[in-house]
């Protein structure tokens, strides 16, 4: 099983919120949609004794254009564009169709609607849990169907 900490969205989310929850943080992200962050990812699987990390910077072009550069360890490009994911690692280049793929698909959607603020479309296949305060919180993201790969928790 993977998990893994994910994006460190840069928006500015109202610090006098009273009542800060799951909704109020989706409604803030659907005003805000971050365009550029940076993120810290941590993999965690079961056969190391220590997570896999990455750095780099995550892309959002609303309503479905996403794409993941990282950094380090080494360097990777992932975009997503309308139905189509493009990976480009070590010079190569592969394609996939998200029609094709539906376990990626959900995944992708998943993140994509957390960008956009869409946190009915995030609740239709994942749980979502919200901790800390609007100035540093923690979105945790875990799959309703346990043959989905989990989303990475996202600070923020």
């Amino acid at each position: 099983m993977i998990r893994a900490a994910l994006l460190a969205l840069a928006l500015s989310v109202p610090a006098h919120a009273a009542a800060w929850d799951v909704t109020e943080l989706f409604q803030a992200l659907a005003k805000e949609r971050p365009g550029r962050a940076t993120f810290h990812e941590r993999k965690f699987m079961a056969l190391l004794d220590r997570p896999l990390e990455s750095t780099g910077e995550l892309a959002f072009t609303p309503p479905d254009k996403l794409e993941k550069r990282t950094i380090s360890p080494r360097e990777e490009r992932i975009v997503v564009d309308s139905e189509r994911v493009t990976l480009e690692r070590g010079g190569k280049r592969h394609t996939l169709g998200l029609r094709e793929n539906p376990a990626v698909a959900v995944l992708v959607e998943s993140v994509r609607a957390t960008l956009a603020g869409d946190l009915a479309a995030v609740t239709r296949s994942y749980s979502v849990g919200l901790e800390g305060t609007p100035a540093r919180w923690r979105l945790t993201i875990r799959p309703l169907d346990p043959r989905v790969p989990p989303l990475p928790p996202a600070p923020g």
